[in-house]
């Protein structure tokens, strides 16, 4: 048998995937205090102008513009202190041409008065008067009623990422509740002879399952339930078995498959034996990761994934979680930030495959530079010890020391 066929580029490989899958409609109403990093399950419009009153955005004198105007440090205004502007509180005081009232940052501007003069451009004269040093226009330092966001106004779109400033901006309108999409469900399925639980001593030829933590740590953090299906022996009937309930039970089937060529030509016939159309792909052209299979089962995703660790995270990161993303309707799926860095050494790649390079990123006369980190895909803290990934692109023979990539922060 063949190890691989249908070999794809990684971004081929990822839109060939993404064709076939749809967003999940099932939605969950959840307090929005507790809605970080969900997805909206639908559009939310603002119910009110906010603010909802004219406020002040400075310390200061609340006081009528035309008062002020022509005011210098060398011929200020004068006017007259009638009152303070209580926080939390209706504006009670009324201002009259030459008045002023004191006022704070966040208090209701009163209904007479139409800007603000920031505290540092007064004088005060005894506890009655102030000079005005510098002019002020019309609803200068003031905001305005539905200056933020005004009624009917569409202030989150169905598929969006819920960050703090979102919770924050919800909740400043009363939006207690919010609806959000099902977390998907993802099955993870470690297999091999030689894996044992991580809190067990090792053997000969034993290493511990890591992959069912990693990859369930990718799940959460793209935004699924992951559901841990422990280490399955390498027999096909063990192999079947579980894939079959995990597609009962689950959206979305990941493998985590043995080194052996044998193992994961097991794996693939499994999946491919789950249901219609079946394989899309067998191979990715990245490195590492090659070993990657995609499929469409009876509309879920299946994947079985290389059993080195970095691969596994890699092709994760690339294939599984999109199709999360894509599984909860996401339209803004939070991003890594990327920062640019010259290579510090030459990097060899063989054209035709997309290479990821671990890198830990040092500062040199205030340059950024990434400073490759080499080791095999079995070899987790390679990942552990870098700072991020930079791509040598599939048309690629390498780069040179000082040449320029874009590091996707870890």
């Amino acid at each position: 048998m063949s190890v691989f066929f249908n070999v794809l580029p990684p971004a081929e490989a990822r839109a060939l995937m993404l064709e076939h899958i749809r967003p999940q409609r099932e939605a969950e109403t959840i307090p929005t205090a507790e809605a970080l990093d969900r997805v909206t399950a639908s559009s939310l419009a603002a119910p009110h102008p906010l603010p909802t009153f004219r406020r002040s955005s400075m310390d200061g004198y609340a006081v009528r513009a035309a008062d002020t105007y022509g005011a210098g440090g060398s011929l200020p205004a004068f006017l007259r202190v009638v009152g303070e502007v209580e926080m939390g509180r209706l504006a009670a005081v009324a201002l009259e041409s030459g008045d002023a009232a004191l006022i704070h940052t966040g208090g209701e501007l009163p209904e007479t008065a139409d800007a603000v003069v920031q505290v540092e451009n007064t004088l005060p004269i005894g506890d009655e008067e102030i000079e005005v040093v510098k002019a002020v226009a019309v609803g200068e330092n003031v905001i305005q009623i539905g200056e933020d966001v005004t009624t009917g106004e569409e202030i989150l779109p169905d598929g969006h990422w819920l960050r703090p400033q979102d919770l924050g901006a919800l909740l400043a309108m009363g939006i207690v509740q919010v609806p959000v999409a099902r977390k998907p469900r993802v099955a993870l399925v470690s297999t091999g002879d030689e894996v044992v639980p991580p809190d067990q001593e090792v053997g000969p030829g034993q290493v511990r399952d890591i992959n069912s933590y990693t990859t369930a740590a990718q799940t959460r953090q793209a935004g699924a339930e992951p559901l841990i299906y422990g280490i399955i022996p390498d027999e096909f009937g063990a192999l079947e078995a579980a894939a079959t309930r995990a597609m009962e039970e689950a959206d979305l089937l990941v493998f985590s498959a043995g080194s052996s060529v044998s193992v994961r030509d097991a794996t693939s016939r499994v999946i491919a034996g789950l249901g219609e159309p079946g394989i899309l792909f067998h191979g990715v052209a990245v490195r590492p990761g090659k070993p990657t299979v995609g499929a469409i089962v009876n509309g879920k995703a299946a994947f079985g994934l290389p059993g080195n660790p970095v691969s596994a995270m890699n092709l994760f990161d690339l294939l599984v979680v999109p199709t999360i993303h894509r599984l909860l309707g996401c339209d803004s799926p939070p991003r890594r930030p990327v920062v640019r860095a010259r290579v510090a050494r030459n990097v060899a790649a063989t054209p035709g495959r997309e290479d990821r390079v671990a890198a830990k990123l040092i500062e040199r006369d205030g340059e950024l530079w990434a400073e490759p980190i080499f080791g095999k895909s079995n070899l987790i803290y390679t990942l552990v010890r870098a700072d991020g990934t930079f791509v040598i692109p599939l048309d690629s023979a390498g780069l040179m020391a000082g040449e320029w990539v874009k590091v996707r922060l870890a």
